[in-house]
C-alpha cells in the first residue's frame, strides 16, 4: 500500500464527512463562537495522541496496531487491555457508521423517488450495505482503502464545494470577527465542545494496523497518522466557521446544517441528494476501515493463541484474514437489526453504538500514550517531548470520559459507560482463564511481529 492508501485509511475511519454534517451543530450549543476553537483544542490533543502512536510505528512494521505497541511498555496484561478496548472502538464505529449510512442512503433514495422508508428498507440496506463493506475488506486491504478514499474524497469534494459556495453568497459579510475573537463563549463551553470535537477524531490511527501491507511503512504510516489529524482537523475548524458563518444561531436549531446552507443559499434542486449521497458515502467508507483494523488485530491474536488459531491464518486466494472480517460484519448488521426490531431509528442506533465505541478508542489511547512513556524510558531515548505530549493525552481522555458520566446524562447514555466497562471485564476472563492454563501465551501477548501475513487457508 502506498501513503495515499495508508491516509485513505485513516482519514475514512475518521469520516470527516460525517463529523461535519452534525458536530459543529453540537459544540455550537455550548462553544457558541468558540466553535472554531473547540475543534482546534481537540486537533492539538489528537496530535499528542498520534506521536505518541508515531514513536512507535517508527520502530515497529506490525499488524497489531496499538495491541502490538502497548506491549512494548505495559506488558501482556496492557497490551491485553489496549487490544480489547480497540476491538469495542473498531465494532462501535463500524456499527454505529453502518446506521448512518443506511440513514442517508435511505433518504438519497427517497429524494430519488423510492419510498426507501420503515422497517423493511432499513433491513434490507443494512443487509446490503454491510455485506458489501465486509466483501471490501476480504478481497483485500487496497481494494477497501481504494474504495474508502474514491468515497471520502468524492463525499469532502461535495462538501467543500458547499462551504465554498456560502463564503462566496455571503460576500464581505463572510468576515466573521467574533468567532475569532470568540465573544460570548466561555472556557467551559469550549472545553466541553473540546470532548465532542476529540470524538469525531477517534479511529485516526487507524493506518498502524497496516504495518506489514505498506510500502516503507516506518516512514510512510506515521506521515499518513499526522498529516491525516492535521487536515481533518483543519477541515473541521474551516467547516465549523463557515456554518457559524452562514446560519449564525440558527446553527443549534438546524436539524441538517449542510441541507439547511444548502437552501439558504439556492444550491439547484439536485445538489440535495447529491449532498445525502456524499455524507452516506462517508459513513460507509467508516464502516470498511474499522473492520480491516478487527481482521488484522484478531490475526495477530490467533498467531499468539490468544483465540483460536484458525484466526490466525488467512484466505487462500485474497490473503486476509476473512474468518474474523465475515464474523465482525455479520455481527454489525445482527446488532443493528436488532435495535431496528425494537423500534429504534437509524441515527439512534448510530449514536448510541458509537457512543460505546468511543469508549474503547478512549481507553486505547490513554493505555498507548503510557506505554510510550515507559517504552522510551527504557530505551534510553530522551522523551521530553513525549512526556508533554503523553500527559495531554491521558488528562484529556480522563476529562472526556468523566464528561460523559457526570453530570449523569439521560438513558440510555447513562447506562453506556457501563454495559462497556462490563464488556470489557467480560473480556478479561480469556485473560485471566490463560494465565492459570497457558502462562506461554501470556508470555508471547502482542510480541508477534509478522513478516507477512502467512498462514494460509
Amino acid at each position: 500500500m502506498s501513503g495515499p492508501e495508508l491516509a485513505a485509511q485513516a482519514i475514512a475511519n475518521i469520516a470527516p464527512s460525517a463529523v461535519i454534517a452534525f458536530t459543529a451543530a453540537s459544540i455550537f450549543l455550548g462553544a457558541g463562537n468558540g466553535t472554531i476553537y473547540a475543534f482546534a483544542l481537540a486537533t492539538i490533543v489528537i496530535l499528542c495522541v498520534g506521536y505518541c502512536v508515531v514513536v512507535f510505528a517508527r520502530k515497529h512494521a506490525a499488524a497489531g496496531s496499538l495491541y502490538t505497541y502497548v506491549s512494548k511498555g505495559l506488558g501482556p496484561i496492557g497490551a491485553y487491555l489496549a487490544g480489547v478496548a480497540l476491538l469495542i472502538g473498531c465494532f462501535g464505529i463500524a456499527a454505529a457508521s453502518l446506521m448512518g449510512s443506511v440513514s442517508y442512503a435511505s433518504q438519497f433514495l427517497t429524494l430519488m423517488g423510492l419510498p426507501a422508508s420503515g422497517l423493511g428498507w432499513n433491513i434490507a440496506l443494512a443487509v446490503l450495505l454491510g455485506g458489501l463493506a465486509t466483501l471490501f475488506t476480504i478481497r483485500g486491504i487496497r481494494l477497501s482503502a481504494r474504495v474508502s478514499l474514491v468515497l471520502e474524497l468524492l463525499s469532502v469534494a461535495i462538501i467543500l464545494v458547499l462551504l465554498i459556495a456560502s463564503l462566496v453568497w455571503m460576500g464581505p459579510a463572510a468576515w466573521n470577527p467574533e468567532q475569532l475573537f470568540a465573544e460570548g463563549s466561555s472556557f467551559q463551553g469550549i472545553a466541553a465542545g473540546m470532548v465532542l470535537g476529540i470524538l469525531g477524531f477517534v479511529g485516526f490511527s487507524s493506518a498502524d494496523a497496516l504495518g506489514r501491507e505498506a510500502k516503507n511503512p516506518h516512514k510512510a504510516i506515521p506521515r499518513a497518522i499526522i498529516w491525516s489529524a492535521l487536515g481533518v482537523g483543519v477541515l473541521y475548524v474551516f467547516a465549523a466557521y463557515t456554518q457559524i458563518a452562514v446560519l449564525g444561531d440558527d446553527l443549534a436549531t438546524a436539524a441538517s446544517p449542510l441541507e439547511s446552507m444548502s437552501a439558504l443559499i439556492g444550491m439547484p434542486a439536485w445538489f440535495a441528494p447529491v449532498l445525502t449521497l456524499g455524507v452516506a458515502a462517508s459513513f460507509f467508507a467508516v464502516v470498511v476501515a474499522p473492520l480491516n483494523v478487527i481482521g488484522r488485530i484478531v490475526y495477530v491474536m490467533g498467531k499468539e493463541g490468544v483465540v483460536h488459531e484458525r484466526f490466525g491464518r488467512t484466505h487462500e486466494q485474497h490473503l486476509t484474514p476473512h474468518r474474523v472480517l465475515v464474523i465482525a460484519g455479520a455481527l454489525a448488521v445482527a446488532v443493528d437489526i436488532v435495535f431496528l426490531s425494537l423500534g429504534a431509528a437509524p441515527m439512534e442506533i448510530l449514536v448510541w453504538v458509537n457512543t460505546w465505541g468511543t469508549y474503547g478508542y478512549m481507553v486505547a489511547y490513554a493505555l498507548v500514550a503510557v506505554a510510550c512513556v515507559i517504552y522510551t524510558q527504557r530505551s534510553g531515548v530522551k522523551n521530553t517531548f513525549v512526556w508533554v505530549c503523553a500527559t495531554i493525552a491521558v488528562i484529556t481522555m480522563g476529562y472526556v470520559f468523566f464528561a460523559n458520566v457526570f453530570p449523569v446524562p439521560a438513558f440510555p447514555f447513562n447506562v453506556i459507560p457501563y454495559v462497556f466497562i462490563a464488556c470489557v471485564l467480560l473480556a478479561l476472563t480469556r485473560y485471566w482463564y490463560l494465565s492459570a492454563r497457558q502462562p506461554e501465551v501470556i508470555a508471547r501477548i502482542g510480541r508477534t511481529e509478522t513478516s507477512a501475513m502467512e498462514g494460509v487457508g
